[in-house]
């Protein structure tokens, strides 16, 4: 599972010039489920984003939470994050997850943001062709692939 996630003073999805999911500040979320991904990397996945300390505190140093600054997410489904283009110049999306089994995961991880004590969680549509509307602060884009979690837990 994959998620770029920016901090942003506001953020908003859209589908067919309608407006379906919108935050001020908080977390714009851009979320890719690969082939395999599981409910537990989800978890591990909503829990790390939740205790990121990328807000900035009042000496101005990025020491704050999702949580602590009552912050909201925009989770956005974006299956292009599982691309793989180390062959040509086309990307390859196989490795990214059914259907069926993305739109669950998708869900489950929403869910446990809201679990986790995020205020609000707006959403986009999923499978839909969107236009997200992004105000970047910081910036600050921060890149998580539970991958990586796996393989720091094996050595």
């Amino acid at each position: 599972m994959r998620a770029l996630i920016q901090r942003v003073t506001n953020s908003d999805v859209s589908v067919d010039g309608n407006i379906t999911g919108s935050i001020n500040k908080g977390f714009n979320i851009l979320l890719g489920v690969m082939q395999g991904d599981t409910k537990e990397e989800a978890e591990t996945l909503a829990s790390k984003i939740v205790k990121l300390r990328v807000f900035d505190d009042p000496d101005g140093k990025m020491n704050l939470s999702i949580t602590d600054v009552d912050g909201e997410a925009l989770v956005v489904s974006q299956f292009t994050l599982c691309a793989d283009c180390r062959k040509g110049n086309r990307p390859s999306f196989v490795a990214s997850a059914p259907p069926a089994e993305a739109t669950e995961l998708y869900e489950y991880f929403c869910s446990l943001l809201k679990e986790n004590g995020v205020r609000k969680v707006a959403q986009g549509v999923f499978g839909a062709d969107m236009q997200v509307n992004i105000v970047n602060d910081g910036p600050v884009t921060i890149w998580l692939d539970t991958e990586i979690f796996k393989q720091s837990r094996r050595g």
